[in-house]
This record gives C-alpha cells, sequence and structure tokens, in this order.
C-alpha cells in the first residue's frame, strides 16, 4: 500500500472514531446538566448553551496555535496530543460533581482539540497534487459518518449504561483512535532549519493572500450556513408531521439524509476536482445548495424535506473539500499546517454563530426565513468565488 493510501486509510479511521465519540456528547448535555442539579429549563437552556458553544470558541482561537505547532515538530504529533489530551479530559467530565466544572472541561476541550486540524494537514502534505482531492474528499466523509452514527450511539448508551457511561465510552474511543495513529500511520517530516514564521511573514510568503481570505470567507459562510438549520430541524420535522408517530425518528432521518448523501458523493467530487479544478467544483455547488434551500421552505411533509436535504448534501460534499484541496494546490508545505488551522478556526467560528443565528432568525421571522437567508449566503458566496477564482489556474495561482 502506498504511504498516502495508508495514512489516508488510518486517519479516516481516526478521524471517524474520534468524530463519533466526540457527537455522542452533545445530545446529552442538557440532561447531563440537569442531573447535576439544575432543574430550571432556562438555565438548562444556557448553561446547554454555553457548555457546547465554549469547545467551538476556544477551539477556533487554538486551531492556527496547533496548525503553527503541527508545521515545526510534524502533524503525527499532533494527532497524538489531541487524541489523548481529549481522552483524559472526557474522561474527567464524567466525574463532575457541578456545571461550572463541566463548562470548565468543555473550555480545556477546546483548547487541546486539534485531532481534524492534524488529520487534515497530514493527508494534504503526505498526498501527491493528483490524488489530492480524492484523499481530501474520502477523508471528509469520515468526519460525517462519525457525527451522523455519534448520536444514535450516546443516546443507546445513555438508556442502557447511564449518563456518565457515554463519557467513559468516548474516552475509550479516543484512546483507541491514539493507538491506530500512533502504530499505523507514518510521516515523513523534516524540521524547519529556520524559525517558524510569524502571521506576517507567513502572509508574505503566500502565492496568492487574497484567494486565501476567499477561501477562508467560505468556510465561515457554509458553516453558518448548514448550522443555522441544524438546531431547528426537529421543529421543523414536527410542525409538518402533524398527527404523525415517530417524530424524533422521522427527524432523525431528516438530519442525517444530507450526511449520507454528502458520504456517497464526497469521494466522486475530489476525484473530479483533480481533473477539473476545485474552483469550478465548488462554484457549482454553492449554486445547487443556494437553489435547493429555498424549496425547503416550502414543503408539506418530511418525506419531501428529507429528499432536498439528500439532494442538498451531495452538493455539499463539493464544497469543504474543496477548500481544502484549494489550500493544499497552493499553499508552501511549510505553512500548511497554519494555514489549515486558520481555515478550521473560520469553521469553528461558523459553526457557533450559525447556531445562534438560526434560532433567532426563527424566533423572531419563522423557521422558513432560515432558509431564505442561508439560500441568500451561499447564492452570495457563489458570486465571490466566480468573480474571485472560478476562471483561474490554480497551478498559476500557485506560483503566482
Amino acid at each position: 500500500m502506498n504511504d498516502w493510501k495508508r495514512n489516508l486509510t488510518f486517519c479516516w479511521f481516526g478521524m471517524f472514531v474520534t468524530m463519533i465519540g466526540i457527537s455522542q456528547i452533545a445530545p446529552v448535555l442538557p440532561l447531563y446538566i440537569k442531573d447535576l442539579g439544575v432543574n430550571d429549563t432556562a438555565l438548562i437552556e444556557r448553561f446547554s448553551g454555553i457548555a457546547f458553544g465554549a469547545t467551538f470558541i476556544v477551539s477556533a482561537i487554538f486551531s492556527p496555535i496547533w496548525g503553527k505547532l503541527a508545521d515545526k515538530v510534524g502533524r503525527k504529533p499532533m494527532l497524538l496530543r489531541a487524541s489523548i489530551g481529549m481522552a483524559i479530559v472526557i474522561f474527567f467530565i464524567g466525574f463532575v460533581t457541578n456545571v461550572y466544572e463541566l463548562i470548565a472541561l468543555r473550555f480545556l476541550q477546546g483548547i487541546i482539540s486539534g485531532y481534524g486540524t492534524a488529520c487534515t494537514t497530514l493527508v494534504a502534505t503526505q498526498t501527491d497534487k493528483e490524488h489530492a482531492g480524492f484523499a481530501l474528499g474520502t477523508l471528509s466523509t469520515a468526519s460525517i459518518a462519525g457525527s451522523l452514527l455519534g448520536p444514535l450511539i450516546g443516546g443507546y448508551l445513555e438508556d442502557t449504561l447511564g449518563m456518565r457511561s457515554v463519557f467513559t465510552v468516548t474516552s475509550f474511543l479516543l484512546i483507541l483512535s491514539f493507538i491506530t495513529t500512533l502504530i499505523f500511520v507514518k510521516e515523513e517530516f523534516k524540521c524547519p532549519d529556520k524559525e517558524i514564521p510569524n502571521m506576517k511573514e507567513i502572509w508574505g510568503k503566500l502565492p496568492n493572500p487574497e484567494l486565501m481570505i476567499t477561501m477562508f470567507l467560505t468556510a465561515f459562510i457554509l458553516q453558518l450556513a448548514f448550522y443555522s438549520i441544524e438546531p431547528i430541524i426537529t421543529v421543523y420535522v414536527s410542525e409538518l408531521s402533524k398527527n404523525m408517530v415517530h417524530v424524533a425518528l422521522i427527524s432523525g432521518l431528516a438530519f442525517s439524509a444530507s450526511g449520507m448523501a454528502n458520504i456517497l458523493a464526497a469521494p466522486k467530487l475530489g476525484k473530479l476536482s483533480d481533473k477539473i479544478g476545485p474552483q469550478k467544483v465548488m462554484f457549482v455547488a454553492l449554486i445547487i445548495a443556494g437553489i435547493v434551500f429555498i424549496p425547503q421552505a416550502f414543503v408539506k411533509n418530511p418525506w419531501q424535506l428529507m429528499g432536498l436535504r439528500f439532494v442538498l448534501g451531495l452538493a455539499a460534499a463539493g464544497l469543504l473539500p474543496s477548500i481544502n484541496i484549494m489550500v493544499k494546490k497552493i499553499v508552501p508545505q511549510d505553512i500548511t499546517g497554519r494555514i489549515f488551522g486558520i481555515s478550521i478556526s473560520a469553521q469553528y467560528l461558523g459553526t457557533f454563530f450559525g447556531s445562534t443565528l438560526g434560532g433567532q432568525i426563527a424566533a423572531t421571522f419563522g423557521i422558513k426565513y432560515v432558509f431564505f437567508i442561508t439560500s441568500g449566503l451561499l447564492l452570495i458566496n457563489a458570486i465571490i468565488i466566480y468573480k474571485g477564482v472560478y476562471n483561474k489556474d490554480i497551478l498559476k495561482l500557485s506560483q503566482a
């Protein structure tokens, strides 16, 4: 097996296991906070929001820092640091005695995280440019697949073994990720002779800084757009279901439809990016995603919503992987970790603000307006991509 294929295989497994572990936690946070003695519903909602959002905000701050360290000491050490560090922190979350200890450890989890950044950087830097699209597209499916399975496993564990078992099992999965990474992931890394450049020097080394700013903005808008919808899917399905039974199951299927489509399409769109250019795939995917959001506001039943979200997932498979491919093909390898760190910070910020924004828009104007605003953001983003990069030669951009 080629080195890049072996690394892709085991990084995929590590990312998959890590995302299963992490995504198990979010659905049980409100229940855990109540179990810790908070009985007022408003307080539970407030503490849940803080505990959930804290990890993303802190991760956004620390992701570029870990990216810089990855460029200095290697990406594999960052994978090992993140997996074992999160395993320890999440294990202790299962033994907190009050909500303030929980929030403090969630902050610490955000500080010590970074597995996804290091994993993406390692695969990008160890894969030749001819196969970068396929490799990064395939890697993106690990995060999505893990995120889909995690809540299901977390709910099952909470029902059968109790609340705190979720954190113990999550810790075990992260240790498993640590062990497989340690044994199987190989990295050819040469320590830089010079000191890692500061941010001003990095911008000077970039062949096209304006393009990277466009990619960061796109990463932020994508996450903001998609996560503005996620928190209200269950509410929307409840309205559409009327007298249907098993609303929770139907909501789960609606939530998962886009993820399943993403898993199917991402490797294929990655290969297409290698042939025609990631900027072209990104532009078309943004147009399709922006258009598909509009009819979701007018569906009459959950099954129509599921169908449209499946189409949305097919389009979404050409978005974040395309950003990663652009970074891989344009950015000099010795600063790739820093740039991926900034890109993932933009995604974390988009996730946090999207989750907050969607609920506020739905509460103020109605759920349908969330779809309209999200569609508008994606179509505006498509215009930005078309004007900024669509007709440009990526090879020339990397040599600018």
